[in-house]
């Protein structure tokens, strides 16, 4: 077990640390652990560390899902009870809410939500929470014990930069070359502090990022614009890999329209379309809202995320839990967004090497917070 093997410098073990540190877990709350047998390692020291601290944890187990899965009915339910904390051990996801999908929950200021633990940690901002789909035992001992206050620094100072910016342009060598409209959208952390209600994030932590503006063209809203080259790593509905070939894709008005490359771009634009086909039978059989078939499939090619790695301790490996949070790295994701407006079964990221990013603003300035991987502000 993680917890008798490896001891960190203050002599406390990862899964230690981001009980008491990330989370900070109290005497007598109440913590939910869903894991896989894969990851029953990893869930089983968080239950030790989470009952160290006088909580009451409770571990139930499901198969490993894939992005097309529905969570067990049992694990859904065990959410619903509302804990204070809960940790998603998975070994690919937590799983969708399929009721939830076709009558999703609604907050008093409109939000929608097709999930009880987005539900929960977003819409009603009851429960904290950390997830982490793909952890292995190898990632979680060397990336979860990191200098949390140092991570937190840099997310605060690349908010006050985000500040006020209306687009990114994003150049790396492969050949990535985007510009992503960000005006009046807000930068979301992944700081490691998930300590109060409605917060929450993965483990490793490690990242910032932003929705760009969903493209709407009879609206005369601009999406993104330009190519992205994929060299890193990439999410697909079955797993993620490294990328042998790099893939390439054309992105007009905020959707990708062609997708490029070698087996890996074969393999992406596969599940982007089993994502298109998905949405429209699921419509037909009343798991979405009528009229919700048409907007799951167009933003199953929409630009959902920028994304900045932060996390020292990080490298690409082919897993993307780890690899969107490695240094000298941006990632997009193709599908769903953080900002409730663009909903798709899909949110594939993809990891870029060695970017260049340069924010704009209104008045004309501009600031460039990475040059070629290597971050600006510190």
């Amino acid at each position: 077990m993680l917890l008798d093997k490896l001891k960190n410098k203050k002599d406390r073990t990862p899964a230690e640390v981001v009980v008491q540190d990330v989370l900070k877990i109290k005497k007598d709350e109440r913590v939910l652990i869903i894991a896989n047998p894969s990851t029953s390692e990893i869930a089983q020291d968080l239950y030790k560390a989470s009952e160290a601290q006088g909580a009451t944890p409770s571990l139930i187990y499901q198969p490993e899902k894939t992005s097309f899965d529905n969570a067990n009915q049992e694990v859904l339910a065990a959410i619903g009870t509302n804990p204070d904390v809960c940790f998603s051990i998975s070994g690919i996801k937590l799983g969708k809410d399929p009721a939830a999908t076709a009558n999703p929950y609604t907050t008093e200021d409109g939000q929608k939500f097709s999930h009880i633990f987005d539900y929960l940690l977003d819409g009603k901002k009851s429960m904290r929470a950390a997830w982490t789909p793909g952890i292995t035992v190898d990632m979680m001992n060397r990336t979860a014990a990191i200098d949390y206050k140092e991570l937190q620094n840099r997310c605060v100072e690349l908010e006050k930069l985000f500040t006020g910016a209306v687009s990114v342009h994003v150049t790396a060598p492969a050949g990535t070359d985007l510009v992503i409209p960000v005006d009046n959208r807000k930068l979301l952390f992944d700081d490691g502090d998930f300590s109060k209600p409605g917060t929450g994030g993965n483990i490793p932590a490690g990242e910032v990022f932003i929705s760009p503006i969903v493209g709407d063209s009879e609206n005369n809203i601009n999406g993104c614009e330009g190519k992205i080259v994929y060299d890193g790593s990439m999410t697909f509905s079955d797993g993620d890999s490294i990328i042998e070939t790099p893939i390439e894709c054309i992105v007009e008005k905020g959707y990708v329209t062609s997708v490029k490359g070698g087996e890996e771009a074969e393999r992406l634009l596969k599940t982007i379309t089993e994502a298109e086909t998905r949405a429209m039978e699921y419509e037909k059989q009343g798991k979405l809202p009528e009229g919700m078939g048409k907007i799951y499939k167009k933003n199953a090619r929409n630009i959902g995320e920028l994304g900045i790695g932060l996390n020292p301790a990080a490298r690409i490996t082919g897993n993307m839990l780890e690899d969107e949070k490695a240094f000298h790295t941006c990632h997009f994701a193709i599908g769903e967004n953080y900002d409730n407006d663009a909903p798709s079964l899909i949110h594939l990221d993809g990891v870029v090497r060695e970017p260049t990013i340069i924010l704009k603003y209104a008045d004309g300035s501009e600031k460039m917070i990475l040059d070629n991987g290597q971050l600006t502000i510190d």
